[in-house]
Formats: C-alpha cells, structure tokens, sequence
C-alpha cells in the first residue's frame, strides 16, 4: 500500500501532554544556539550549557552524566 507524503506528516507536538515549561523552553533554545554553533558533540554541548545557561538540574554545573539523565528524564515526562 503506497502512502502519499502529506499523509504521512507528523506534528512536532503531538506527543506531548502539556505545554513546555519555561526550564524546557530555555534548555531547548540553548541546545538550537549550541547546533547552530556547530557544537555536535556532548563535551561540547555540555560545555556551551555551563556558559550560556540554563544551569543544570538543581541549578548545578551540566556534566555528561547529568546531561544525559536530564534528557532521559524529559523524554520520559
């Protein structure tokens, strides 16, 4: 069975339960700078949140680890 592609679009926020908060606004937005700096890689990346903010979850300094766990946490939520 053929699909045609505009049958096939997806809403960016058809998953999502609830608005984003302020926190996931403002981490989203960084993470887009980050990319559009070219920073592709997690070093990097956590490096340029610890500089441009928002700070890491309670409001410490962003580590891969933390990184990591905090967007497991969101894409769980």
């Amino acid at each position: 069975m053929a699909h045609h592609p505009a049958a096939l679009y997806n809403d960016t926020h058809q998953a999502r339960t609830a608005p984003p908060t302020s926190y996931e606004s403002l981490l989203g937005d960084s993470i887009e700078r980050a990319f559009a700096a070219g920073i592709h890689d997690l070093p990097g990346l956590v490096q340029y949140l610890n500089t441009a903010g928002p700070s890491g979850p309670n409001g410490q300094p962003w580590t891969s680890e933390s990184y990591q766990h905090e967007m497991a946490r969101l894409a769980a939520a």
